[in-house]
C-alpha cells in the first residue's frame, strides 16, 4: 500500500492511545450527524451511519455522545448545521491531496486550509484537479496475529473483497464500498478480530517523495488532519518506512 496507508495506521494507533481524544470524538460526532441527516437514523438501513457508529465505538466514545449526534442528525435535537465540502490540491513533490471537511463556516475553513497548504509548500487546485485520481473503497485492518494470511485471503475474497495485502503488523483488506459490511460480517462470524474498518478513498498511482519534500508533505497532512473541520485527508504519496517512523 501507499505511504499514506502506513501514515493512516500511525494516526489510528495515536487516536487509540492519546489521553486527549476531543478532536477524534469531534470528527466522529460530525460524521454520525451527517450520516444520519443524509440517510436516516437507522444504522441497519444506513451503511455510512453504521460504519461511523462502529468507528466511534472503536475509540471508546461514550454511548451518550453517539446518541446525541444521532438525534442531531435526524432533527430530534438541535445542533450546529454542518456543510460537507472538499478541497483539492498538490503537495510537495507534486503529490495529489484531497481534503474532506465538515464545517459551519465555509469561508473561514477555506482560508485556513489555504493557509496550511501555503505554509508547507503546497497549492490548492481547481475543483476536479485531483479528485478523479481517488476511488471509493472499503478498508479493513486485521492484526497478523489474528489469522494466517492464506486463511484470511480465502475468507475475504469469498465474501467479495477485492484484495488482501500485508502492511507492517497487519493485513489490509480492500473492498468496494458495497462489500465492506459483508466482508466484516464474514470475519465476525469466523471470530477474526478487526482493528479498524472504514470507507475511504485510494489512489492506484503512487508518487514517491523523499528528503525535505517528504518531510514537508507529512507535516502538511498532519496539520490538515489536526484541523477541527477536516474529516479525512487522502494522498497518493509513497515514502520510506524510516521517514514515517520519525513521525511516530
Amino acid at each position: 500500500m501507499s505511504g499514506h496507508s502506513k501514515w493512516a495506521t500511525i494516526k489510528r494507533k495515536k487516536a487509540a492511545t492519546d489521553q486527549a481524544r476531543g478532536k477524534v470524538f469531534s470528527k466522529y460526532i460530525k460524521e454520525i450527524t451527517l450520516a444520519a441527516r443524509q440517510g436516516g437514523g437507522d444504522p441497519d438501513a444506513n451503511p455510512r451511519l453504521r460504519t461511523a457508529i462502529q468507528a466511534a465505538k472503536s475509540v471508546n466514545m461514550p454511548a451518550a455522545n453517539i446518541e446525541r449526534a444521532l438525534k442531531r442528525g435526524t432533527g430530534e435535537a438541535e445542533g450546529v448545521h454542518y456543510e460537507e465540502t472538499h478541497y483539492e490540491g498538490y503537495g510537495p513533490g507534486g503529490v495529489a491531496v484531497l481534503v474532506e471537511v465538515a464545517t459551519d463556516n465555509r469561508n473561514r475553513t477555506t482560508g485556513e486550509i489555504r493557509h496550511l497548504f501555503t505554509r508547507w509548500g503546497a497549492k490548492l487546485g481547481e475543483a476536479g484537479s485531483v479528485a478523479h485520481l481517488f476511488r471509493p473503497r472499503g478498508l479493513i485492518a486485521v492484526d497478523k496475529t489474528a489469522i494466517a494470511e492464506e486463511a484470511l485471503m480465502e475468507l475475504a475474497l469469498e465474501a467479495g473483497a477485492d484484495d488482501v495485502e500485508a502492511s507492517g503488523e497487519h493485513y489490509e483488506i480492500i473492498t468496494t464500498p458495497a462489500h465492506l459490511e459483508p466482508v466484516k460480517e464474514v470475519l465476525a462470524r469466523n471470530q477474526v478480530a478487526i482493528l479498524s474498518a472504514e470507507l475511504t478513498k485510494l489512489a492506484s498511482l503512487q508518487v514517491p517523495v523523499e528528503g525535505r519534500e517528504a518531510e514537508s508533505l507529512l507535516k502538511l497532512i498532519d496539520a490538515l488532519e489536526d484541523h477541527d473541520d477536516v474529516q479525512k485527508v487522502y494522498s497518493n504519496f509513497s515514502v520510506s518506512d524510516d521517514l514515517i517512523a520519525r513521525f511516530t
